[in-house]
């Protein structure tokens, strides 16, 4: 999704925001830091961009009350667009509005990077972006040198490693009426207060509704309704389930095109079951405020990624696992009254 074999770093400002809940401060730089070691640039785009390149979700920036205007971080980073004379003035603005939404006594303190960056591509279109990147890792590193007629160490504490960004986003310069594109990453896990506060308090970010989001969002739903809802309203055994998954991502990998009375039918193929996803997509649809379309172009990359959650595996106690890849009629369910216990028969050909 996201490539920057061409981009440059044009500008850099760094400065330390802490936790005002148990009285950390913050610590805003006077002026941006001046990059005169090539290395140093090269290290600090692969730090800051690379994470990016298997992202594909685009946020836009929003407010509660509709106005983009009163969203911070994007009237800031607007003003960073329409004037770069402002950028490092505007980059403490933000370091200063990311301090006061740290409301949460587990959120980490850590340096705040707000970079510009220029050529950097995103749906095959090269834009301007700034950047905004969060660390609050820090790593112990060695050092081997040689010394003399061998070798000596060294260690350095508190380091930064270039492969472990813990929050970033890039605000491509586009669509602006719209909120931006908008490209978001948190290596905190979604139900920690870290995470909740860095995209929702202090980005203010709502998904884009693309092919791929459409995508990512009916297989999602679909899931869950297999996994949770049908175990409510009726009886069905995890080897039915999992032909049922089996068959949705058969569609979503055959199909270009998502229909929903075409899924429907190939894939439920029974008008009750039909009925209640339905149901169940759309309360998702009012829960989240996120509308899903009854036909759009299926995109394969979050086929893909959904594919990884689907699980076909039928696990029976801890002696055996079966893995279900196709055709349900190849297995029986029984039940063994001299044994007490239940039995799955599975027909094949061949063993291999």
């Amino acid at each position: 999704m996201v490539s920057f074999f061409e981009a440059s770093l044009k500008q850099l400002s760094i400065h330390h925001t802490g936790n005002k809940l148990v009285e950390e401060y913050y610590k805003l730089s006077d002026a941006p830091l001046k990059i005169d070691d090539e290395v140093l640039g090269n290290l600090l785009m692969q730090y800051f961009l690379k994470p990016f390149e298997k992202v594909n979700e685009v946020y836009r920036f929003y407010h509660p009350n509709d106005n983009l205007n009163l969203n911070e971080v994007y009237h800031f980073v607007h003003e960073i667009f329409e004037n770069n004379q402002l950028f490092h003035e505007d980059s403490q603005q933000l370091a200063k509005h990311l301090y006061d939404v740290a409301n949460h006594p587990k959120i980490k303190s850590g340096e705040l990077y707000v970079a510009y960056f220029e050529k950097v591509q995103i749906e095959g279109e090269q834009l301007d972006v700034v950047g905004i990147f969060k660390s609050e890792t820090k790593d112990t590193y060695l050092k081997v040198y040689p010394e003399q007629d061998g070798f000596n160490m060294s260690y350095e504490q508190e380091a930064i490693s270039i492969n472990k960004l813990d929050k970033g986003c890039l605000i491509f310069n586009v669509d602006k009426q719209e909120g931006y594109k908008v490209v978001v990453l948190d290596q905190a896990k979604s139900n920690n207060e870290s995470a909740v506060y860095w995209k929702d308090e202090f980005l203010k970010l709502k998904i884009r509704n693309d092919s791929y989001n459409q995508t990512n969002n009916v297989l999602g739903v679909y899931k869950n309704f297999v996994t949770q809802k049908l175990d409510d309203d009726y009886e069905i055994s995890k080897a039915d389930k999992i032909d049922l998954l089996n068959r949705s991502m058969k569609y979503f990998k055959e199909k270009e095109t998502f229909d929903m009375e075409e899924f429907g039918n190939e894939v439920i193929g029974n008008a009750e079951g039909i009925e209640s996803f339905k149901n169940y997509k759309k309360n998702y649809e009012e829960e989240y405020e996120s509308p899903i379309a009854d036909n759009f172009e299926i995109a394969e990359s979050a086929v893909k990624k959904q594919a990884r959650a689907y699980k076909s595996v039928l696990k029976l106690d801890k002696n055996f696992h079966i893995y279900i890849h196709g055709n349900k009629d190849m297995i029986e369910k029984g039940y063994d009254e001299g044994k007490s216990m239940n039995f799955y028969k599975v027909y094949f050909r061949e063993e291999e």
